[in-house]
């Protein structure tokens, strides 16, 4: 592979080396060799080596033009596109079904990359993605410190939490430590038959305030009078003093039928 590239500080390049990280998160995409693999942001190619040597295909995308147009030739792998974009506005309906996400991705994406692959028609089969441990803590959390992205990312899959990795084994260190999320395509939906959209109005309106009371967030939320809100509290039973983040995905989607009902979303 050669030397290591100039990370790009303003790109959150961190470059990965470690021979037995690599592999193990390749080992948590479970990547067989029919399978094509989406990798975001690949960077130095480091673990995009390991990648093709396991999967039918890899597409990778790379938003660096340089390290896009560097990439084929640094690995000269046959089973290898590269795609110089920038994967927030790449078309996943173009990867086959059932492809995989594997990927070392820089942090200030996870967010807007989470719901991104969350809400395309086309979802992965499992997503595997090495991001700042705190915020995988927060993908994965439950009921007490739940947030607008867990409630998102547990909706549409099972989530759960694989290696931890620390900052020294990143070319430049990040300030922060990593963990691996791994993230598994629910076969069937978890609320079958309900509107996504407004199920999501009504928790983006729960969480918009978040020391607020769900009283008071939904009322403001939903533009709604407090006495509707608390009718609707009392049916489902939540205390009006309770907060968006000690709810259940179970209590949002009882709470969200009995607004529908009421046409509150």
């Amino acid at each position: 592979m050669g030397d290591l590239p100039f990370a790009n500080k303003k790109l959150g390049q961190h470059w990965l080396t470690d021979r037995s990280i690599l592999e193990a998160i390749c080992d948590a995409g479970e990547v067989q060799p029919e399978d094509t693999v989406l990798e975001i942001g690949p960077g130095s190619g480091t673990l995009t080596e390991l990648l093709v040597k396991q999967a039918r295909e890899v597409v990778a995308v790379e938003f660096d033009a340089k390290l896009a147009a560097a990439l084929p030739g640094n690995l000269g792998a046959s089973n290898l596109k590269v795609v110089q974009q920038d994967i927030l506005s790449f078309d996943l309906t173009t990867l086959p079904p059932d492809y995989k996400v594997v990927a070392n991705i820089p942090y200030y994406l996870t967010s807007n990359l989470i719901r991104t692959l969350s809400e395309t028609t086309n979802r992965a089969e499992r997503v595997v993605i090495l991001i700042q441990k705190e915020v995988a803590e927060r993908v994965a959390a439950q009921p007490g410190d739940m947030s607008l992205l867990s409630v998102s990312a547990q909706f549409y899959w099972e989530v759960s939490l694989g290696l931890e990795v620390p900052a020294r084994a990143f070319t430049p260190p990040p300030k922060v430590d990593s963990e691996l999320v791994i993230l598994k395509r629910r076969v069937q939906p978890l609320f079958p038959g309900i509107d996504v959209e407004a199920f999501f109005r009504l928790v983006k309106a729960g969480f918009a305030a978040r020391r607020k009371t769900l009283l008071n967030s939904l009322s403001g939320g939903l533009r709604a009078d407090k006495a509707a809100i608390a009718t609707v509290l009392a049916e489902t039973y939540i205390q009006p003093s309770t907060r968006a983040q000690r709810l259940s995905l179970e209590q949002w989607h009882v709470l969200y039928m009995v607004c529908r009902a009421q046409n509150l979303v």
